[in-house]
């Protein structure tokens, strides 16, 4: 019976030890499934869409797990400043403050442009009197000396109603709000204070679309995504740099160039530590080959082959830094340009 007992217990001792390896998720023992390694991203809203689209296609083929933050360019490269996140979306290029905290912790990046954005500039679906506003108009309404003076319609034309304005634009840790202030105002940063702000561009949709007085901006996708609710303000560019008058955004006047001076590249940044793994690696590659098909997809514009291929060999090479030196938005440039040194 002893020996009967001892048998008994052993058995039951492999049965425990058995089922505890093959229930335990970190184990690595036989019918564990291996984690998928997880790509972290973050940053701004306005790429979030192109990037969530390549990733969703990219994660059909690939083990890995991609995660997508948006809390704007700003946000986004404080989290990939510190080593949060491998990749991070920006609608602006990096700031000075940014390279300077990027390289005090040792993270070294690679620039590289994915798609042209136009920022548009949108009224209620049912604002009638609207037919387009001149740059002058944009800065007479945001620059920061109209905080709290410039605050009804017919201020910026006579012939306007004599009612309030209620503004919406993105917050300032966005990379389209610091674009349309140094387009604009002329000064990147720089704006009044008393407008309805926020990360998420679907929030601002959602208040203009409700406000018959509301006026705003964001990335010209948001916009044809909801098309149905908001009204396009064309925009005159007071130089008649174009010689064409009042513009709208547009896949074709953002990609010819013709809608200034709201008419931007955006991007992805890339961490050199981050890239010699190998599923950041094939993500990055997948996205510069893909990246121009699912942009139009989800209302960005492509940009010109050229540019995937100067991007492309920019990612190959593993080339660092900023083709801006950490100066900010450069307006009225294309990314071939940028990215030959012209």
């Amino acid at each position: 019976m002893r020996n009967t007992l001892l048998i008994s217990i052993a058995v039951a001792s492999l049965t425990f030890f058995g089922c505890s390896k093959r229930s335990n998720p970190g184990s690595g023992g036989a019918g564990t499934a291996p984690k998928a390694a997880i790509i972290a991203i973050d940053g701004s809203s306005t790429v979030f869409p192109i990037t969530e689209a390549v990733a969703e296609e990219f994660q059909k083929g690939a083990k890995a797990r991609v995660t997508i933050g948006v809390s704007g360019t700003g946000g986004g490269f404080k989290k990939f400043c510190n080593k949060e996140t491998a990749i991070s979306g920006a609608s602006r290029p990096i700031k000075e403050k940014e390279v300077t905290l990027c390289k005090k912790n040792g993270v070294a990046y690679i620039e590289l442009p994915v798609a042209y954005d136009g920022i548009a500039v949108v009224v209620h679906k049912e604002n009638t009197w609207v037919d387009s506003l001149t740059v002058a108009e944009l800065k007479k309404l945001w620059e920061p000396s109209a905080q709290k003076k410039v605050t009804r319609w017919r201020q910026i034309r006579p012939n306007w109603p004599d009612q309030e304005i209620h503004l919406f634009g993105p917050g300032v840790d966005s990379g389209t709000y610091d674009y349309f202030t140094k387009a604009i105002v002329g000064t990147e940063h720089a704006s009044r204070g008393d407008f309805t702000s926020s990360e998420d561009d679907n929030i601002l949709v959602k208040g203009i679309s409700t406000d018959k007085l509301a006026l705003g901006f964001f990335g010209y996708a948001y916009y044809a995504e909801n098309k149905d609710k908001l009204r396009l303000v064309p925009v005159d560019d007071n130089n008649d740099a174009n010689g064409k008058g009042p513009i709208a955004p547009s896949p074709t006047t953002v990609a010819d160039g013709t809608y200034q001076p709201l008419g931007r590249p955006i991007f992805i940044y890339v961490a050199k530590e981050a890239a010699a793994r190998q599923e950041v690696s094939a993500f990055v590659d997948f996205y510069l080959s893909r990246g121009a098909a699912l942009a139009a997809e989800v209302g960005y514009i492509s940009l010109p082959p050229r540019a995937y291929t100067l991007a492309k060999a920019r990612y190959a090479t593993r080339t660092v830094g900023s083709v801006f030196a950490g100066h900010g938005s450069k307006v009225g440039v294309t990314v071939e340009q940028l990215l030959s040194g012209k």
